[in-house]
């Protein structure tokens, strides 16, 4: 049987609007991405899902509430959901870090995989925790809709892991997940599909020109 895997990013945080690296850091939703957690509650009732599955940072495990609510599930929370620990980077954005270090910055924009910021974590090892826990939940809830709310670059690393995408891509192929938008994989007997990536749960305003 094929399980139905929802990722989500979670919802937009307060360091967000400056593209600050939250990493391990406990950052609080804004007003936006709660509406965002919100519209995907929306989005997980109409849409039934089984089982409701969260990284243990608290942005995520508020990202997903309101679809438990509205499915009347408990969430299971993940410690390899996590996000990516971003070290010496935590807290600050990449045109900051590359004023200090720019020799650093630019090896990490050449290749953030084999050049990570210093004190972060081996984004291979991200990507295999995060993708053995992407399988484990496929395989407890075999031929089941499982919604899982993580974050941006664990997930991008572990997209890549899963559909044999070199991991020193993430940051070209996938430039950013939006915020609680849901990307469907199918998982079945060992392999992984991608059926749509980074759809917003709600229509997006049309732009005036």
């Amino acid at each position: 049987m094929s399980t139905t895997l929802l990722l989500a990013r979670h919802g937009q945080t307060v360091w967000h609007a400056e593209n600050r690296y939250a990493g391990v850091s406990d950052v609080a939703l804004t007003d936006t991405g709660r509406a965002q957690a919100e519209a995907l509650g929306r989005w997980a009732a109409a849409h039934p899902v089984d089982a409701v599955w969260t990284s243990t940072v608290s942005r995520a495990i508020a990202t997903a509430e309101p679809a438990c609510r509205a499915l009347g599930l408990t969430p299971h929370r993940e410690q390899a959901l996590r996000e990516c620990d971003f070290g010496v980077v935590e807290g600050r954005t990449l045109a900051e870090f590359a004023q200090g270090d720019p020799d650093a910055a630019a090896a990490f924009r050449a290749d953030p995989v084999a050049h990570p910021f210093p004190g972060a974590e081996d984004p291979k090892a991200a990507a295999e925790r995060g993708a053995a826990a992407l399988r484990r939940i496929a395989a407890a809830h075999d031929g089941g809709r499982v919604l899982v709310v993580a974050h941006n670059t664990l997930l991008r690393l572990v997209l890549c892991r899963l559909l044999s995408i070199p991991l020193a891509d993430y940051r070209r192929v996938l430039p950013r997940l939006r915020n609680a938008a849901v990307t469907e994989l199918r998982v079945e007997a060992g392999s992984v599909g991608l059926i749509s990536l980074n759809v917003p749960c709600e229509q997006e305003p049309a732009q005036v020109s």
